[in-house]
């Protein structure tokens, strides 16, 4: 596991409580301490899913340098910063210090494994695992292989994702954001452009989506959603009698820009909504929530 930010403690974290043997590097001071800190906030979440993980464990190991964290790996999960020259040299590295049949994946938000693996001999080793956050519990994780990437890899990269517990979705070709960064960006806008407008505030934008569209899409996802909305007729029905009123809607779709004045609106709402509680407070009434979801759709 290269860095112990955000998206890489919840990596760790999964694997640990699925039983794997984990070595880590990041070469911010007192990683291990950190480390094991950040991992015991995340023990009731994944509590909630059935999962144990003891933040003590021995089958956790800080490694002082990236190729002793890589030189018996299995798999190499990167989560650095989203800086393509610095991710350039780090796979580079990585490649050579890395056992030849290791799977080489790098968790990033917009940048693509063809560009990434620039430097690397074998370019195609190189795949995107691109997680929803938390990855320790959200199940999605986006797998976009590279130019040279031979559909063997993707195959055996689906293969290790699944058996941690997620729910890999295979690109069928590389894109910047990939598919759920874009589509929370897309719905991102609209909020921060109704917000901006005073239709309505922070606190209303969340109840409205937590209590329409999330546990609509949670059930079923856009597409499905509107075939079921078409009736007897399904999607056909739905577009051609439902479909160019909304295309019309499209175009008075907002475009805010996210200026000063703006920036300091939506900061002031939010805390206002929040009522000023601890940020890892709200992640774990979060974490619950999102473990009792995921949970009645594993019942289903």
């Amino acid at each position: 596991m290269l860095g112990t930010g955000l998206i890489g403690t919840s990596w760790t974290a999964l694997l640990l409580a699925r039983g794997h043997r984990v070595t880590v590097h990041d070469p911010r001071p007192d990683t291990e301490r950190t480390l094991r800190a950040d991992l015991a906030r995340l023990v009731p979440g994944l509590a909630e899913l059935d999962l144990h993980l003891d933040p003590d464990t021995d089958d956790l190991t800080v490694a002082d340098d990236l190729a002793t964290a890589v030189r018996d790996a299995d798999a190499v999960q990167e989560n650095g910063p989203e800086r393509l020259d610095l991710k350039r040299q780090l796979w580079a590295d990585v490649e050579a210090a890395a056992p030849a049949d290791a799977l080489l994946l790098t968790s990033t938000s917009a940048l693509t494994a063809t560009d990434v693996s620039d430097r690397m001999a074998d370019p195609g080793r190189l795949v995107v695992g691109h997680p929803f956050n938390p990855p320790h519990l959200v199940p999605l994780v986006e797998v976009v292989p590279g130019r040279d990437t031979s559909p063997a890899t993707v195959d055996r990269v689906v293969e290790f994702y699944t058996a941690l517990g997620k729910h890999p979705v295979v690109l069928r070709r590389e894109v910047p954001g990939f598919v759920a960064n874009r589509l929370q960006s897309a719905l991102f806008r609209e909020a921060v452009h109704l917000v901006r407008e005073g239709v309505v505030d922070v606190a209303g934008l969340d109840d409205v989506v937590t209590s329409s569209i999330g546990p609509r899409w949670a059930a079923a996802g856009p597409f499905r959603s509107f075939h079921l909305g078409g009736g007897p007729g399904g999607m056909a029905h739905f577009l051609t009698h439902l479909g160019p009123g909304m295309a019309d809607g499209w175009e008075h779709l907002g475009r805010p820009v996210l200026d000063e004045a703006t920036t300091a609106g939506l900061v002031a709402q939010t805390e206002q909504a929040t009522d000023g509680r601890d940020v890892a407070d709200l992640a774990r009434e979060r974490d619950t929530r999102q473990a009792a979801v995921l949970a009645a759709l594993a019942g289903h």
